[in-house]
């Protein structure tokens, strides 16, 4: 598991957040091992302001270290739950979106993306039961032009064409996020070479196994692609399937737009 971000690097990182947000020279570069510069002695924040931890060139993910309690809320009640792995074998990741902070910037809690019903749930968790890890990469899907692209620091490095939902079974739009990336034990089967898990749901498939998750995978039915035929989820070539399940960590922003 990676190690993550020091509780030294993280203060930093929301001490140059607010308005700029990752665009400060006290924010990490994930391209550099998210090592941040030293933050600027007498550094202050609002204690118990929120400092957003997202654009379109970095994110955050936060790995569970043992367990983690979602709150509705800061010093709220807790709603759910989660374990360490999930019920897939793999690490629990959320995305992160921001944190409240005391005034040396260090954070009380994470605001964060959970993979729950309904689509887009939000919660708090404490910044102890978690590890932060700088991600740089995005995925946008395009429904419309059936077209699905990856970018790295802002900048595109991967576009290709996709299958989608039918209209019986659509591709839910929204803001999500990569939360675990699974090899299939037949590369040659459905989901051909792998599957990049995203933390959206069917909204009409509702008795499928594990609530109906939603993924981006391969296919081996590549004739198919560009036309609107899943029960859900986005189907690449294997090509840029495999391209992209190796760029593409879990904490990855993913935007379904029309």
């Amino acid at each position: 598991m990676k190690k993550g971000l020091s509780a030294l690097v993280v203060a930093a990182l929301l001490a140059g957040a607010g308005s700029a947000a990752l665009a400060s020279p006290l924010t990490p570069d994930p391209g550099r091992g998210g090592k941040a510069r030293k933050a600027a002695s007498g550094a202050s924040c609002t204690a118990r302001s929120y400092r957003g931890l997202r654009t379109t060139r970095y994110a955050y993910a936060a790995i569970v270290r043992r367990s983690a309690r979602a709150y509705g809320r800061p010093d709220g009640r807790p709603f759910a739950s989660f374990e360490r792995i999930n019920v897939n074998g793999v690490s629990t990741v959320f995305g992160v979106l921001g944190a409240v902070v005391d005034r040396h910037c260090r954070p009380l809690w994470y605001r964060v993306q959970l993979p729950l019903k309904p689509n887009g749930r939000l919660g708090y968790v404490r910044p102890w039961t978690v590890s932060l890890w700088p991600v740089r990469t995005r995925i946008v899907v395009d429904l419309s032009d059936r077209r699905v692209r990856l970018y790295r620091s802002g900048r595109p490095v991967l576009e290709t064409r996709a299958a989608i939902g039918t209209t019986a079974t659509p591709t839910p739009r929204g803001h999500y996020y990569v939360n675990q990336r699974l090899v299939p034990s037949d590369p040659s089967g459905p989901f051909g070479p792998g599957a990049i898990g995203i933390s959206a749901f069917s909204e009409v498939l509702t008795g499928w196994t594990q609530g109906g998750p939603i993924a981006i995978h391969g296919t081996n039915r590549p004739y198919l692609i560009g036309g609107a035929v899943s029960n859900g989820c986005i189907r690449v070539r294997n090509d840029a399937l495999r391209r992209m399940f190796a760029a593409a960590d879990a904490g990855t922003p993913v935007v379904i737009r029309a």
